[in-house]
């Protein structure tokens, strides 16, 4: 039985330390919150128990054996068949049909969000700027506008990036945020000829897109919830680790790694009491600047390649409102997201009460209605700088505007802040992940994972780190056959 210490209790640790667990290692993680989950949490507004994080998880083979592993697979729902629409130039349109991403595998279908002449540049097409080789890389906005256009990329595709990365499509880069659809267009000549392979075609009798994800037909996009909330999934997953034998320290803080002639060892604790860890290998599972500081004497390489990952604050804002006053009998539809450039406080709203079946009957129950909306992008600072009552009253006020309600009542609300909680996969992330492998690569027992790598989204994250776990296992019973 060898000895791991995983730093970090979010999604990627705990998902990492279940898997080492699972298969008879002795695992112990340190977390610096009073928590587990990391951005993925919960609160209570009004009553109802509802995700302030992360709320929903792309379908994939990991994220579903995830769930199946920690007793929520019967818990699994898809979010109600309803529009997910645009909040674009003071009008809420639909989001257009078969768009990967906001890109489109059939201009004709952006007739309701471009205005005519934009639509004849988005079907013209052009030289497709996908580089040569295959370290080529290029921002999101160079890439799809010289194909496109400039306002498919400011109308379509940075509404939905910017859910998901909160950064500047000038700024991110298109195979690291968008791989499927970047490999399809290398493959068959432009992006427009990618979406089309990875875009189901419109099915009229299907229900209608109801948010944002990849490939989005008439379907909709391949997300799955969970009964309750996804908050659920660390604390099951920490319930697992346990099981297992694993132990997890919450109010721990790490202070450095050091390597050892057996091995590794973790110095947690206050200052003033350092406590030493000794390990056969350490998992770091934390943000990148945590990541940063904790590999800089043990792994410079790789140290300096994460220093290089930039991260963006953001806000998540939930609110209840009385259902039935003021003209609020409903909110039509799972929400909306709002391209940068028409200058709005908020970056999207969910309409939580109407997309999700369980929060619907728990509002219903209260007699409210309930609905989140997200501040703040890369680089803007002076939206996050208002208190909590002035990004609740912003928020609300455009929210009603979009809506073409007057502003109500507020029965309760709370406010999130997620201080560089997402990293920014900016032009040459993908060499900066090279070199974070490259410099870990001498360093056996040595490994990190979570949202900073292949991906920010929860399924992503599961899926590297069970890759991390995978490769750390086979490190320790190598390690161990030659010893």
């Amino acid at each position: 039985m060898a000895r791991v210490v995983v730093i970090g209790a979010g999604i990627a640790g705990l998902t990492t330390a279940e898997s080492l667990a699972a298969r008879g290692h002795d695992v112990l993680v340190v977390e610096g919150r009073d928590r587990v989950g990391g951005v993925v949490a919960p609160a209570e507004v009004a009553g109802v128990r509802l995700d302030v994080g992360a709320e929903s998880v792309r379908i994939t083979d990991d994220a579903t054996a995830a769930l199946e592993r920690v007793g929520l697979a019967q818990r699994q729902v898809r979010p109600e068949p309803v529009p997910a629409q645009l909040w674009d130039r003071g009008r809420l349109v639909p989001l257009p049909a078969r768009t990967y991403m906001g890109v489109p595998a059939d201009a004709a279908t952006t007739g309701g969000v471009l205005t005519e002449q934009e639509q004849e540049r988005a079907a013209k097409g052009g030289a497709a700027a996908l580089g040569a080789g295959p370290d080529a890389d290029v921002s999101v906005a160079a890439g799809i506008s010289a194909e496109y256009g400039r306002a498919v990329v400011d109308r379509l595709v940075e509404p939905l990036l910017g859910g998901v990365y909160a950064g500047r499509v000038d700024e991110l880069s298109l195979p690291s945020t968008m791989g499927g659809l970047w490999q399809a267009a290398r493959e068959h000549g432009s992006l427009a000829a990618g979406a089309r392979a990875l875009v189901p075609p419109a099915d009229p009798a299907a229900a209608p897109a109801s948010g944002a994800g990849g490939a989005t037909g008439r379907r909709g996009p391949a997300l799955l919830g969970v009964d309750g909330g996804v908050h659920q999934l660390p604390l099951a997953l920490a319930d697992r680790v346990r099981a297992h034998g694993g132990q997890i320290r919450l109010g721990t803080i790490s202070r450095g790694i050091e390597r050892t002639a057996q091995g590794w060892r973790v110095v947690v604790g206050p200052t003033t009491a350092p406590e030493a860890i000794d390990a056969d290998a350490v998992v770091v599972a934390t943000p990148a600047p945590a990541a940063t500081r904790l590999l800089r004497d043990v792994a410079p390489g790789a140290a300096d390649a994460l220093a290089e990952v930039e991260t963006a604050s953001m806000a998540v804002v939930t609110i209840a409102v009385p259902a039935g006053r003021d003209g609020w009998d409903d909110l039509p539809g799972s929400g909306f997201l709002v391209p940068a450039v028409d200058g709005r406080l908020i970056k999207a709203s969910t309409f939580v009460s109407t997309k999700w079946a369980w929060a619907a009957q728990a509002a219903r129950e209260h007699g409210l209605l309930l609905l989140r909306a997200s501040v703040g992008r890369a680089g803007d600072v002076t939206s996050l700088q208002r208190e909590d009552d002035e990004l609740v009253r912003g928020a609300l006020a455009d929210v009603a505007t979009a809506l073409g309600r007057s502003v109500p009542q507020v029965a309760d609300s709370h406010v999130q802040r997620w201080g560089g909680g997402l990293p920014q996969y900016t032009v040459g992330h993908r060499a900066r992940v090279a070199r974070v492998v490259s410099g870990l690569a001498d360093r056996p027992g040595l490994a990190v994972t979570g949202a900073t790598y292949e991906g920010v989204g929860i399924a992503a994250v599961i899926a590297h780190a069970r890759d991390t776990a995978d490769t750390t296992h086979d490190q320790l019973s190598h390690t161990k056959e030659i010893a």
